[in-house]
This record gives structure tokens, sequence and C-alpha cells, in this order.
């Protein structure tokens, strides 16, 4: 299989499933974003997260690693980000989440599941948890300046991911149809993921273009040599090496848009951060995949 032919099955699924959530948008056909959003979060994602780590024979010590350079990378892109835009004279609440959290679940898991496999996705998920959990405690603090970290208790994945551990750690494997009804459920996770991306998108209103394109095209490379660094570091190889990059030079996060647009933190020109970075990353992805595989 020649090097073109495996990027295009790679990228092709990506590009078809958003585009459909694009142009059903572009349409005027209705799409429940609210709905679809608390679906993937409270019963799609968790149920992916449960049944992708009990059942890979995944080795926990290198979970583990993975881990902690996920956890790395957070912290990683918070300081430089926090730093940038000090130096820009930008608003930390307005720009810091978004230079701090990429798209690692509607485009990240998907190319990661595509390029390396359950393996691969396995590891993608540790990062997505990560960053999960960062979204929805340090980005919305900062965007909000609530500090409430009372919202731990209300991310779905979290529970999952808790009793995962429980099965792995026991060397035990969940009930046959705790583990069936995980599945089929997980599924829907993945391709509700990409179209809502899509529909995303399509919904983006881009007043603020001109000033928010300089963050995003600096946010990119940012995203792709903090990845690589921390690979270096932490003397990951393979898939695991791939999937830290992938993951840290995904596009800036819709959730950014959703939250700025909550607290009318600068949310025009985090819409055109958005969209822009999505647009660049999609241009570059066969260079990006050619580089990790």
């Amino acid at each position: 299989m020649t090097t073109f032919t495996t990027l295009f099955q790679i990228i092709a699924p990506v590009f078809v499933c958003a585009a459909l959530g694009y142009f059903w948008t572009r349409r005027g056909s209705e799409f429940d974003v609210g709905l679809v959003t608390a679906l993937v979060s409270a019963v799609g994602a968790p149920c992916l997260v449960f049944h992708t780590l009990t059942s890979l024979q995944v080795d926990v010590a290198a979970l583990t690693e993975f881990l902690a350079a996920s956890i790395a990378a957070l912290g990683t892109f918070a300081v430089i980000g926090a730093a940038l835009l000090t130096l820009l004279k930008r608003r930390l609440a307005a720009f810091l989440p978004a230079m701090v959290f990429p798209n690692c679940g509607n485009m990240g898991l998907p190319l990661c599941l595509l390029a390396f496999g359950e393996a691969g996705l396995a590891l993608a998920l540790v990062y997505f948890v990560v960053f999960v959990v960062g979204q929805f405690t340090l980005g919305a603090a900062i965007a909000s300046g609530d500090w409430s970290f009372g919202r731990l208790a209300r991310i779905p994945v979290l529970y999952a991911v808790v009793l995962a551990l429980v099965f792995m750690i026991s060397g035990t494997q969940p009930p046959a149809w705790i583990d069936k009804t995980a599945e089929l459920l997980g599924g829907i996770t993945i391709p509700l993921m990409l179209i809502t991306l899509g529909v995303s998108l399509a919904s983006l209103e881009l007043t603020g273009l001109r000033r928010g394109v300089g963050l995003a095209v600096i946010r990119l490379p940012i995203g792709f040599l903090v990845g690589w660094g921390l690979a270096w570091v932490f003397g990951l190889e393979g898939t695991a090496r791939g999937v830290l990059i992938v993951q840290s030079a995904m596009p800036i996060a819709v959730f950014n848009y959703l939250f700025a647009a909550r607290y009318q933190t600068a949310p025009e020109e985090v819409a055109a951060m958005v969209l822009t970075s999505t647009v660049v990353v999609f241009a570059t992805l066969p260079a990006l995949l050619w580089y990790v595989l």
C-alpha cells in the first residue's frame, strides 16, 4: 500500500464526516448541537473510554507514562500561552483557553484511531481525558473568573476512567453485557464528534477574522513543537510518540469559542481562531501524518 493511499484512508473519513455536518447546516437542516454534545459527553465518550481501556491489553506503566506526558503538555501550553499573550498584551481570559486546549476530541480521537488503530485510540483517550478535565475546570475558570473545582464532579468521563481502572488493576473483565453495551454506545462518539465539528464550523460568525488569524497561526506550530519536544523528553517512540504529536498539533477546540460566547470574552476573535486553525490543520494533515507514521 502506497503512502498516499494510507494517508487518504486516514484523512478521507474525517473530511467526509465533518463535511456532512458542515453542509447539513449550510442547507438549513436542523441539528441540535446541545442535545448531541450532551449525549456524547454524558454517554458516548464515557462508554468509549471504558470499553477501549478495558478491552485492550495495554501496559498500565505505558499508560501512566503517557498520562504524565499529557499533563506536561497541558502545563507547557498554559505557560507558553500565558507568556506569549502577556508579551502581546492580549487578554488572558479571552485567549488563554484557546492557546491551551486543542481539539483532541472531535479531530484528535478519529485521527489517532485511523492512523494507529485501537492501541493509538487508547493513548489518545488518555490525552483527551486530561484535556477535558482541564477544559472544564481550568479553561472554564479562566474564561469566567470562577475558580470552582466542583466542576470535576460533573465530568462523566472521569467516572468511566475510574471504573475502567478498577477492572484493569484487578486484572478482571467487565461482564459481557456491560462490555457490549459500552461498545455499542461508545460507537456513536467518533462519528457524532466529527459531524458536530462540521456543524459548529458552519455556525461560527467570523467578524473578528483578521484579529484572530495571527494567534491561530502561532498556536499550531507551538502545538507541534510541544508534542515533539515532550515525546523526546519522555522517550516516547512509535505509536505513543505519534499520538502525542498528533493530539498536541490539533486545531483550537470549538469549546473555547462556546466558553468565550458564554462569558463574552472576545467570542468573534476566538471563533476566527477556531476556524483558521481548523482549516490550516486540514490542509497540512497529509504532512503531519506522513511525519508521524
